[in-house]
This record gives C-alpha cells, structure tokens and sequence, in this order.
C-alpha cells in the first residue's frame, strides 16, 4: 500500500476531514435525542445549537477543500440534508411536541404539520435563491424551538405561529443564510453569533430571564428579520 503524502493523497485527506465535520452532526443529535429521552430539554437544545453551528461551518470546509472534485463518488450534500432534517426538523419536533404547550389534542397534528412542510423544503430544489438567500421558511425549527421554550408562549399563540412557518415554506419569502449570503456576510456572522451566545445562556439560565440578555437577543433577532423583510420586499420591487 502506498502511504505517500502525494498532493492528491493530501487533498483527499482534506475532503474526508470535511465530510467527517458534516457527520459528527448525526453523533450531535443522537446526544440531543438522549437528552430528550432524559428528560433534559436544555441539553437538547445546546446539542442542537452545537449542531447548528457545525452545518454553518462544515459548507465552507466543503467548499474550500473542493470536495465535490475530490470525491466525486461520495454526495456530501446527501449527508448534509439527512443529517439537517435530524437536526433541524425531527429533533426539534418532538421536542415541542414534549415541552411546548399546544391547544388540546392538536399535539399530533402540529407535529405533523412540522414534518410533512419540512419535507418540501428539504425536496425543494430551488430551496436557495443566486445570492444564497433561502427561498421560503428553511424548516428551522431547532431555532423556533428556542424561542418557544424562552418565551413561553400560550398553546394558541404556538399553534399559530407553527402554521404562518409552516406556510411561508411554500412562498417566495427571502430567509438569511448568514454563512453564505455575501451580502454584509462580515456583519451577518457576527450578529449570528451574539444570537448564538445570548440564546445559550438564556437557555442555561430558564426560567430566569436577565433583561440586559433578553434585550441583546431580541437585538440579534430583529436584525435577521430586518434582513429578511428587506430582501423580500427588494424582490418584490425590482
């Protein structure tokens, strides 16, 4: 067997190291599913987080080690979505399905609605716009589960707010992706991890909320939708 660190040898190496980021997001969320299972709803959501924030990073991994060139016969973007919809829908899914307050009996239905509208965004081969924007709700429900267990909204107010998401997946609303959107990329990245961090600890710190927190994560928050209303309504008047 030839073990010579020759150029392509080294560049294949770099593919699968990049490969391998994408699949430690199935190891991720098994440890959120245990959480689950646990009873642990705040170690659920950090795994997701920590998920969340390996499938920002490991694109660009991709893209910079050219893995698709490298290794023409492993889909990377295959793993990704299977392990996205783990991640991003399933998890997070049962999650509110256990923890988030819904109007009576409609628990299966709501959960239902999460996973079958989830299925035509992951389908959806014009998911991305040309400038990297998600073309309708991009099935973010890990992230919606944040919000729901830190704000605590009633079981209408819930069920509400799962159908407008579920239904905007179907429209032409524009969504940041602030990991490949070049736009104001620097600013979008910074702003994402201000989210990141104040969400962790609001998180950590449920059921106590500390304003000054609170204020700094509804800061980040106003500015993705700011960015979001913008570049739909660019679209619409263009």
């Amino acid at each position: 067997m030839n073990l010579t660190l020759t150029p392509l040898n080294l560049s294949k190496a770099k593919a699968w190291s990049a490969h391998a980021v994408t699949a430690s997001g199935v190891i991720l969320a098994l440890l959120a599913l245990l959480a689950l299972v646990d009873n642990r709803p705040q170690a659920c959501l950090l795994w997701l987080g920590v998920a969340l924030l390996v499938d920002g990073l490991d694109g660009t991994l991709a893209r910079k080690f050219d893995v698709k060139a490298v290794l023409p016969h492993f889909d990377g973007s295959t793993l990704d979505l299977v392990i996205d919809y783990l991640t991003y829908v399933f998890i997070p899914a049962i999650f509110i399905y256990r923890y988030v307050p819904l109007p009576v009996h409609s628990e299966l239905a709501i959960v239902g609605v999460i996973l079958v509208s989830s299925l035509f965004c992951f389908c959806n081969v014009n998911m991305k716009s040309k400038d990297n924007y998600f073309v309708g709700f991009p099935a973010a429900w890990n992230v919606v589960a944040v919000y729901f267990f830190v704000l605590g909204p009633g079981p209408w107010v819930s069920l509400v707010t799962v159908l407008v998401l579920a239904a905007l997946t179907l429209t032409r609303m524009k969504f940041l992706h602030p990991f490949r959107v070049r736009q104001f990329m620097p600013l979008n990245i910074a702003v994402t991890f201000v989210w990141m961090f104040s969400s962790a600890l609001l998180i950590l710190q449920q059921p106590v909320d500390q304003t000054w927190l609170l204020w700094l994560w509804f800061a980040a928050s106003a500015y993705f939708i700011g960015v979001c209303v913008w570049r739909t309504a660019m679209e619409w008047f263009s």
